[in-house]
């Protein structure tokens, strides 16, 4: 009987600045005391940090918290961020994400590691009051996985869809204004 083998994805190891390593980094330590009227237990979900590989030179972190803020970091030091301040379809959408992703709590592992992604494979960590928890997945393999890890990948890749038009406006009101 023929043995199945399970595709290899390539092994990329990122080029990182030190800027990003910062800001992940901070995102990934941001205390829950920032948002204490919103957590209601131990166990709420207060902010999902997503590491998406784009292709084999680019990796996106993507920051969201319990009030919508959502925020992009770029592993080569470039950064999107206080888009929600300025549209609220970002915060509701950030918002919706947060508590969506609570929904996962219980498919990911509670870490201290927070590492960087490698090849393709997605990393979700969810912060809260507990610790920080870890999801890793392969998009190419999201039909095998939960149905709530799928409205949450669906949920923050509509996110990403709103980051790029809001960015698109403000790219525009930065040139009629000159």
């Amino acid at each position: 009987m023929a043995q199945t083998q399970k595709k290899k994805t390539p092994q990329n190891h990122y080029l990182v600045t030190e800027s990003y390593l910062m800001t992940r980094g901070a995102a990934l330590h941001f205390p829950s005391k920032q948002f204490q009227n919103l957590i209601s237990t131990n166990d709420t979900v207060y902010g999902l940090i997503v590491d998406m590989p784009v292709n084999p030179q680019t990796l996106i972190t993507l920051v969201i918290y319990i009030n919508g803020a959502a925020n992009l970091y770029f592993n080569n030091g470039g950064s999107y961020t206080g888009a929600s301040q300025r549209y609220s379809t970002v915060a509701q959408l950030g918002r919706g994400l947060v508590a969506q992703s609570n929904r996962i709590l219980g498919e990911a592992t509670r870490t201290k590691k927070l590492d960087l992604p490698t090849g393709r494979e997605h990393h979700i960590f969810l912060l809260t009051k507990n610790g920080t928890y870890r999801k890793a997945f392969l998009p190419t393999e999201l039909k095998d996985e939960s149905s709530d890890l799928q409205s949450v990948f669906a949920l923050y890749q509509r996110l990403m869809q709103e980051l790029n038009a809001v960015q698109m406006k403000d790219r525009a009101k930065a040139r009629t204004q000159k």
